[in-house]
């Protein structure tokens, strides 16, 4: 089973099929070339039979006959090549010494004489074949005969085996250094593939610290494998904010519910008899429990927005009136704290959307702007609208908000002391889009922060009441 495996690996496969595809390409060349080179070196032979032959006519021509040149003599002076000679008349010569004769059937010496040039032909003598060219011989008008001028096909043969050596001389050598380039960048592919692999067990596994080598360069295994980076880093941050938040939901209700339970058992047990303390026990145990519901309400709403499905209306809402009921909320929080808390509303602007679900998103912005703004600091609440648009913004005298903070306090369940649920940014943020409208942030450290919500007077066009 491991040898299938390592068998069905990138490591091996990627050289072999690297491998097979230079073969193949190196296999097509070779033959292209083959075929190539065989025609090109016929054409030339044929050219060099043709023009030896046309030389050896214009020497007959001159001598006429008369002139004795030996047969080894004029073959060494054309480089090797057989000459033949096929009489019109039997036992006739074209030169004084004698030249090896070719039967009368060997050459159509009718159509040679007509057509007057050479005539290309394969020949075969003495178990020997030949590529040779014939020329016409003649005396006058008369034609004396034909002169055949031939090639040995080994020579051609021979040539083109030593094209065929050197050409597998030089493939293997190409094959080999190829081989040896693929396994090296094959090599280089795969190792950063298997970190990653292996990290990417260790992250299923649960374990999101894992740490990869620096990924340099920009080709895609290194995009990958940043990527991957942040992914893990992703995971671990979101598996820290789920934890913070079960934290914080567990303290968050388990603080109402001691509360609850405490009152329940005193007034159950008559130890409260004065009715002064038992109204202050049952008003306890009702705001306890309006902060259970509002806990509650919190992760319900995030659940709703996450799966897009909670409810939008669309009426008309006076938005003087709406920041009214939010500021007003929050008045005795800031009489309690010293906290200086004006507002500035623009008198009656009405917008058709959606007012419990602004009024949610007012509060969890004052919320936010009270947890932050220390005891004698100041917040304030502005309405105005301008060209179409409403905004709300709500301002604090708080430490600020780092750059690096800025997006991270609209997540979920994070938080940026720890405390709390993290979830009143994320629904106000999640809420405004789903009205049509968004939150702007504008913050410096040590400066506080001034949150603004920017709505449409009229509801957006692809506007849906969904029902929950």
């Amino acid at each position: 089973m491991r040898g299938s495996s390592a068998l069905g690996s990138l490591r091996v496969r990627l050289p072999a099929l690297f491998l097979l595809g230079i073969v193949l390409a190196g296999i097509v060349a070779a033959l292209i070339s083959i075929r190539f080179f065989q025609s090109y070196t016929r054409e030339r032979a044929i050219d060099e039979l043709r023009s030896e032959g046309a030389g050896i006519v214009r020497l007959y021509s001159t001598s006429a006959g008369h002139l004795e040149v030996p047969r080894a003599r004029l073959e060494a002076a054309i480089g090797g090549d057989r000459i033949f000679f096929v009489p019109v008349v039997a036992g006739a010569q074209l030169f004084v010494g004698k030249l090896p004769q070719l039967p009368r059937s060997a050459v159509d010496l009718q159509a040679l004489g007509r057509s007057g040039g050479p005539l290309t032909m394969s020949l075969e003598r003495d178990g020997h074949h030949y590529l040779a060219v014939a020329r016409p011989i003649t005396l006058g008008p008369q034609l004396f005969g034909a002169l055949v001028v031939a090639k040995p096909e080994k020579q051609l043969r021979s040539r083109l085996v030593d094209l065929i050596q050197q050409l597998a001389i030089a493939f293997g050598g190409g094959v080999v250094v190829v081989g040896l380039l693929g396994v090296y960048l094959t090599r280089r592919l795969t190792r950063p593939l298997g970190t990653l692999a292996v990290a990417a067990d260790e992250v299923a596994a649960g374990d999101y610290a894992v740490e990869l080598p620096p990924a340099r360069g920009s080709d895609e295994i290194s995009t990958l494998s940043r990527r991957f980076s942040d992914m893990a880093a992703k995971l671990a941050e979101s598996e820290q904010l789920s934890r913070n938040f079960l934290m914080s939901v567990s303290h968050e209700l388990r603080t109402p519910l001691t509360a609850i339970r405490g009152h329940v058992s005193a007034l159950r047990e008559g130890v409260i008899d004065d009715p002064t303390m038992r109204s202050a026990s049952l008003a306890v145990i009702e705001e306890e429990a309006m902060r259970l519901e509002r806990l509650v309400g919190d992760v319900l709403d995030l659940a709703k927005l996450d799966a897009h499905r909670f409810t939008v209306l669309q009426e008309e809402v006076d938005m003087e009136q709406l920041c009214e009921r939010a500021f007003s909320a929050f008045a005795e929080q800031a009489r309690r704290r010293t906290i200086d808390y004006r507002r500035e509303l623009a008198p009656h602007p009405v917008i058709l959307s959606d007012g419990d679900r602004v009024l949610q998103i007012i509060s969890n912005l004052l919320a936010n702007a009270f947890r932050w703004t220390p005891e004698g600091g100041r917040v304030w609440l502005e309405l105005a609208a301008v060209d179409g648009t409403v905004s709300v913004s709500v301002s604090d005298t708080g430490p600020g908000i780092r750059a690096e903070e800025r997006e991270r306090i609209f997540r979920p369940f994070w938080s940026r002391d720890g405390s709390g649920t993290g979830l009143g940014l994320a629904i106000a943020r999640e809420l405004a889009v789903a009205l049509g409208g968004r939150i702007e942030l504008r913050s410096e450290p040590g400066l506080g922060s001034r949150f603004e919500l920017l709505l449409p007077a009229t509801a957006p066009a692809d506007a849906e009441v969904v029902p929950v």
